[in-house]
């Protein structure tokens, strides 16, 4: 807090009007999966942004990234998406956000103070999203409900940055709680916050740094046709969490999705296989079985590598050691710890779910694999946080 107002005077000539800050994230589970209507098992961690705003008495805006160095400008009257701005794109967004409401903004300077970068993939860019608008609905004296901020939100990801809108960031950004999970329903467009009482392990986040390559467009997927085929193998169900579930038959899917190629149809079948692995997860949560969690979340990584393809062998190799750190490593059915790749798009990120005697292990394999690959990897030990709020 102190931090980031010096750095915000020293600016700007003055201290801010408000801060506030929000928490990174990762997904753990259905990110893929949220076109087709289905879920996302999310933690908001402590790996917090803060942004510090004032007024100006003109129609300008001054951005400065502490961390990266990096000072950007802009004006409320030539606010427009340019690519060399790259993180003030998504303050600018915000700000586009509320203006295309109906909201009439003031001038400002932003100051943001973020010890992980953007790059890192850990949900720090909606984390700057998320407290830049609370700052600006603050500075503004706007009266803004919860569900009109995330209207701003879907704006400025919908309409400036041409990009579809994907609330469990948001929901995550905005409504965690300490301890817990935030589980999003694409088709209910609505969320439920779910107790993580794991409290004998660690969680590990893991930059594996690994160039992140385009394998094969995501986009393809999200295709209404697609939408159809899977719509075929819906079956409502009333005793199952969400109230419906894919067919169980292989043969019934395998006749559905026989008109796709095959490619489309393990990415597909990758999409029923995660809604069941989350519900799993969901159920083991719920009875706190933490070899039943683990299994959805390792087998959900095998999909993510054998079916939709956005592993590589660094990733690969790095969660293979993780399984290794098991006392029986061979007894699949009772697993201690567990490990997935994580990330919207074809990320370079993993989280590790570990017993707190295995953390130096853990760090030991991270050396061997610098040796291996040649990426120097950074790790961080998180916890569940809560949402944004006002400093």
């Amino acid at each position: 807090m102190e931090s980031i107002k010096e750095a915000h005077k020293e600016e700007y000539g003055e201290e801010p009007g408000v801060v506030a800050s929000a928490p990174g994230r990762f997904h753990l589970l259905g990110e893929h999966t949220w076109f087709f209507k289905d879920k996302t098992l999310s933690m908001a961690v402590n790996m917090p942004v803060f942004v510090a705003v004032s007024k100006r008495s003109d129609t300008n805006l001054r951005f400065n990234f502490v961390q990266l160095g990096e000072k950007k400008r802009s004006s409320l009257t030539s606010l427009k998406f340019k690519k060399e701005d790259k993180w003030a794109n998504a303050i600018k967004a915000v700000i586009y956000g509320f203006t295309s409401g109906g909201y009439e903004c003031s001038g400002m300077d932003f100051t943001i103070f973020s010890e992980i970068l953007p790059s890192a993939g850990f949900g720090i860019t909606t984390a700057i999203k998320t407290a830049s608008a609370w700052c600006i609905r603050e500075l503004n004296k706007f009266r803004c409900s919860s569900e009109q901020m995330l209207q701003v939100l879907e704006r400025a990801n919908r309409l400036f940055l041409g990009s579809l809108n994907y609330r469990a960031d948001a929901f995550t950004s905005i409504y965690s709680k300490e301890n817990s999970l935030v589980l999003t329903d694409h088709s209910k467009g609505s969320y439920e916050i779910i107790p993580f009482k794991f409290k004998d392990k660690l969680i590990v986040l893991t930059d594996a740094r690994v160039p992140r390559i385009v394998t094969w467009n995501e986009e393809s997927l999200q295709q209404p046709e697609n939408v159809l085929l899977l719509g075929e193998l819906k079956e409502r169900k009333s005793n199952v969490y969400g109230g419906w579930y894919y067919a169980d038959t292989s043969s019934e899917a395998n006749e559905v999705l026989a008109v796709a190629g095959e490619d489309l149809r393990r990415h597909l079948k990758c999409i029923m296989n995660e809604h069941k692995n989350l519900l799993k997860a969901q159920a083991a949560l719920e009875k706190v079985d933490f070899a039943s969690f683990a299994r959805a979340v390792n087998a959900s990584h095998a999909d993510m590598r054998d079916l939709y393809d956005i592993s590589c062998p660094e990733i690969d190799w790095l969660l293979k050691r993780v399984q290794e750190l098991d006392p029986s490593p061979d007894d699949l059915r009772n697993p201690v710890n567990c490990g997935r790749i994580t990330g919207k798009g074809f990320g370079r990120c993993t989280y590790t779910i570990l017993r707190k005697e295995d953390l130096d292990k853990y760090k030991e394999k991270l050396e061997e694999y610098e040796r291996i690959f040649g990426f120097t990897p950074e790790y961080y030990v998180v916890k569940p946080a809560k949402g944004v709020r006002l400093l």
